[in-house]
């Protein structure tokens, strides 16, 4: 009996062996299916580096063009091109009549920029720098409030005032320099000749000069004006005073 068993136990251990064998078989091919197939890949093979693009040099460097400017007026706030110092002189000049007689006599001679700017006083009668505007205001008036003599100090007016001329030709030397005495650049520059014929009557003469390289003369032709106040008459085409000044001639000797 007890060998029976022995052998119904020895079948039936050996069944469930195969049972499980089986079992893990199947379960392997399952996993064999599912797996994705991966390439094989060869030890020698390499990935082609992507180009890279060529840097210049700093030699061969491309500089962004500068957009071109037009050329800048002298004192204006654009920003200077190489724009070149000035060289040379300019010569004003005139015949000068001395008149008799009260609030008379006084002139004034400077130059501004093209943007109306005092550049530099060349002349100016002492008797109204030093003090006779404030008394007599219409005495040369026009150069005192553009050269703000009101401002000035009194040696600032020593710099350029002086006596009374006596009748004769009157030459004023501009040495292209400014009131700091820094040199100006090239370019056009307005020239101004104000004379007080009597009281409020006066005479201007201006005009535009150009400094460059090539030599200039330029002749301005006045303008009067005539005005009465509650004492004295106005002037006249015809009256004596409007000799004091000459036709004034101005010269750019580079």
């Amino acid at each position: 009996m007890k060998k029976i068993l022995t052998v119904i136990i020895s079948v039936t251990g050996l069944l469930l062996l195969l049972t499980v064998m089986v079992g893990c078989d199947e379960a392997t091919q399952e996993k064999q299916q599912t797996t994705p197939d991966v390439p094989e890949t060869s030890a020698e093979s390499t990935v082609e580096p992507k180009p890279v693009p060529d840097i210049p040099s700093s030699s061969e460097a491309v500089t962004p063009e500068t957009p071109e400017t037009p050329e800048n007026q002298p004192g204006s706030s654009n920003g200077a091109d190489a724009q070149m110092s000035a060289s040379g002189e300019v010569v004003i000049s005139f015949e000068y009549t001395r008149q008799t007689g009260p609030a008379s006599n006084q002139h004034a001679v400077w130059i501004e920029d093209m943007d109306g700017n005092v550049i530099k006083t060349l002349f100016a009668s002492r008797w109204t720098a030093d003090g006779g505007f404030a008394t007599r205001p219409d005495s040369i008036a026009l150069w005192a409030g553009r050269a703000g003599l009101a401002g000035l100090s009194s040696t600032e007016v020593d710099a350029f005032s002086g006596a009374t001329p006596g009748t004769g030709a009157q030459s004023y030397l501009w040495d292209l320099t400014d009131s700091a005495g820094e040199i100006v650049l090239q370019g056009d520059y307005m020239f101004f000749v104000e004379g007080t014929l009597r009281w409020k009557n006066f005479v201007l003469y201006s005009g535009v000069i150009t400094i460059g390289d090539i030599p200039v003369t330029v002749q301005a032709d006045p303008v009067f004006h005539f005005e009465g106040s509650d004492r004295y008459a106005a002037l006249t085409e015809d009256s004596v005073e409007n000799d004091m000044i000459g036709i004034v001639t101005v010269e750019f000797r580079p």
